[in-house]
């Protein structure tokens, strides 16, 4: 899971992470001194247990975050044609509503391009912090689209299958959607609400008693994430055909959820469930099979129905093959 747009992911993910995923990766700033202010003592406990991942951009990974319109047309990138064109955008929104910014978040300069820092000051989204040691001050808008398109690049180009994660709507949405302007082609993408399936600890819940269920239960939670991502992965390539899928993993979706939620009640833990959406992007060709805006119902699986809506996506500049998953982490919960 790499987690974004934040350093530190909020503690009910960092749980959802121990337990459905091998691990949770951040985007951290590059130099020494910065990262020992920014990263918690709870992460660097994880990151010595080989479960945390600390992400840095190396200057291989900053290159795709060069001037756009700079040096031959084929070495522009989706990522910062994007960038460029989203910056600007909010930078004519700011001007047109007349409102002073409100630089409320924080940009560590080594996690970004020399073009974009310059892009930023230049387009009066950010200002120096500390007389422009290490941080931008920008808007919240502005860091949420900034380190959502560098994660979205850290997890295309990695050799690690890193899945974007977040809690922040916004910025889960301006990295997927597409904009009228944009002149690459528009995927279809579905979009899944699995979180009914996927129970958590409730408020409260120690780390050492998360820790300790991972290890006691690792069959239960690697049978059922394995499972669910099999689905996704199987609906992404036969999206003519989802009903067939769901006939296939039904019935080992079901024992893995019956299994996983058996060992979740002999822990004698409290546990919640939490909204989390996955949006699955299809290939190209889909377009002409799906209906944007369509909302049905797949199936039922572990009891629970999944929700699905179709929508249009931005494609990514470098997509993995693998896979082309993001995760939204809603607030919403209930007792389990």
């Amino acid at each position: 899971m790499l987690y974004y747009p934040l350093v530190k992911p909020p503690t009910e993910i960092l749980h959802q992470s121990l337990l459905y995923w091998d691990g949770v990766a951040s985007v951290v700033p590059m130099s020494p001194h910065v990262y020992e202010a920014a990263v918690p003592v709870e992460l660097r406990d994880l990151r010595d247990r080989s479960l945390y991942t600390p992400l840095v951009l190396e200057p291989d990974s900053l290159n795709s975050l060069e001037r756009p319109f700079g040096g031959s047309r084929s070495s522009r990138t989706g990522a910062s044609e994007l960038l460029h064109q989203e910056l600007r955008r909010i930078a004519l929104d700011a001007r047109r509503s007349g409102r002073p910014l409100q630089r409320d978040a924080l940009i560590y300069l080594s996690k970004i391009s020399e073009w974009l820092e310059d892009e930023l000051l230049h387009l009066g989204l950010a200002e120096p912090v500390n007389h422009g040691h290490w941080r931008l001050a920008v808007t919240e808008e502005v860091q949420q689209l900034i380190i959502g398109v560098i994660a979205r690049e850290l997890a295309s180009s990695s050799r690690v299958s890193y899945v974007p994660y977040t809690d922040r709507a916004d910025a889960h949405d301006l990295t997927l959607r597409p904009q009228p302007d944009f002149r690459r082609a528009r995927l279809a993408a579905w979009e899944m609400e699995i979180g009914s399936l996927l129970p958590v600890p409730a408020p409260g819940t120690s780390m050492a008693e998360v820790l300790a269920f991972r290890e006691r239960y690792s069959d239960e939670r690697q049978n059922l994430m394995r499972a669910l991502h099999r689905m996704l992965a199987d609906l992404r390539r036969d999206y003519e055909h989802p009903a067939d899928v769901l006939a296939q993993m039904s019935r080992e979706i079901e024992h893995a959820v019956q299994d996983y939620r058996a060992a979740a009640k002999s822990s004698r833990m409290a546990w919640v469930n939490r909204s989390v959406m996955v949006t699955v992007a299809l290939g190209a060709a889909a377009g002409s099979a799906m209906q944007p805006g369509l909302t049905w119902v797949l199936g039922a699986v572990g009891g629970y129905a999944l929700n699905v809506a179709t929508r249009e996506i931005r494609p990514m500049g470098r997509a993995r093959q693998d896979h082309s998953f993001s995760y939204l982490h809603r607030i919403q919960e209930s007792l389990s």
